[in-house]
């Protein structure tokens, strides 16, 4: 009764101030229902839900009837158990590509993704991509595992999601993560931490996040501001952490052929390097992007310094060095033989 008389409540406040109109109705059950379920000392552990969290997921945009259907307003003093949908309910092709793999026998969808908390991929970090496989997966097998034929497995491991390999996606997206620079464990693994949302707006002085690296708010990172980002006050404690992710996450885990050959990733030019993001976090735990110039990734010391691809990043500068000492090379040789021709003449 007591829950009941909260929820009625917390309506008639909205309808007080005149705000209840704008918002839609399925919002305003949710927020009544997280009135119980958002607080764990009223409800649990087991069923607390993080309002902010499922505020801004696609489940908390449909509202909590949606799933839970049975419930009435006399929940819970009815004594009713709340109907649950089942998540094939909604993801049909999903579930019927994740049923064909030999982990549908081993792991549920609710083992891997929270539903009160579930967001769309570019929304989540390469780190948490990697956490729900790490729940079974311990990280220091995996590593040795995949070292039997990956050379600095561990390291690979640190900057790729394991779907980025066990996908069906032919293509990926470079996402870089402002991550402070750390001690590792000596064996390239947690060499890189990324920054909290709070320690980023901190340093950002109330002007916004993106300003720590987008200097002029456009939601656009130039090469200059790159430049500018690595060589100014904060590139001691602040670092770009570079992760290839796939394009499109899919469910059926399998590694496509050209997974195993190292020029997928360590090519020079192909279209996925000349395009990549700066993945920002928000308040909530989800992360924004934003579009960085063409070329952040090819150049190794003007880009993104702490995500080199051997095989594909370069340096303009030291090309053009390189060339001059190739050109210096030649000068001897290619000399002589010029003298040599220019005066056989006088030498016979």
């Amino acid at each position: 009764m007591e829950r009941n008389l909260r929820r009625w409540g917390l309506i008639l406040a909205l309808a007080a101030l005149g705000i209840v109109s704008p918002l839609r109705a399925e919002a305003l059950e949710s927020a009544a229902c997280l009135l119980c379920h958002g607080d764990a000392e009223a409800v649990g552990e087991e069923l607390a839900i993080d309002p902010g969290a499922f505020d801004h997921t696609a489940h908390g945009e449909m509202g909590c009837s949606a799933c839970h259907a049975s419930v009435t307003d006399r929940h819970p003093d009815d004594g009713l158990t709340p109907s649950r949908a089942g998540c094939k309910d909604c993801h049909q092709e999903i579930d019927h590509e994740y049923a064909a793999t030999a982990h549908a026998a081993n792991a549920a969808c609710g083992d891997c993704h929270n539903p009160h908390a579930a967001h769309p991929s570019r929304e989540v970090s390469g780190n948490d991509m990697n956490r729900p496989c790490f729940a079974c997966h311990e990280d220091r097998k995996m590593a040795s595992a995949h070292g039997e034929w990956l050379p600095q497995a561990a390291l690979h491991l640190e900057m790729l999601p394991c779907v980025s390999c066990h996908t069906a996606s032919k293509n990926y997206d470079i996402t870089l993560y402002l991550s402070k620079p750390g001690g590792g464990d000596g064996a390239g693994r947690g060499v890189f931490e990324l920054a909290s949302y709070e320690e980023l707006e901190e340093l950002a002085g109330g002007a916004g996040i993106g300003s720590l690296i987008d200097t002029n708010g456009d939601d656009f990172v130039t090469l200059a501001e790159l430049r500018a980002f690595h060589g100014g006050p904060l590139s001691g404690s602040l670092r770009l952490k570079g992760m290839l992710v796939p394009e499109v996450v899919t469910h059926n885990l399998q590694i496509l052929d050209n997974r195993w050959d190292c020029t997928f990733c360590h090519a020079s030019g192909p279209g996925a390097m000349q395009t990549s993001f700066i993945a920002l976090p928000r308040a909530d735990g989800t992360f924004a992007r934003m579009r960085v110039e063409k070329g952040a990734i090819l150049d190794a010391l003007n880009g993104t310094p702490d995500f080199y691809m051997m095989g594909a990043t370069r340096n303009a500068s030291l090309n053009l060095l390189g060339l001059f000492i190739l050109a210096g090379g030649l000068v001897m040789p290619v000399g002589h033989g010029a003298l040599r021709f220019l005066t056989r003449k006088n030498r016979r």
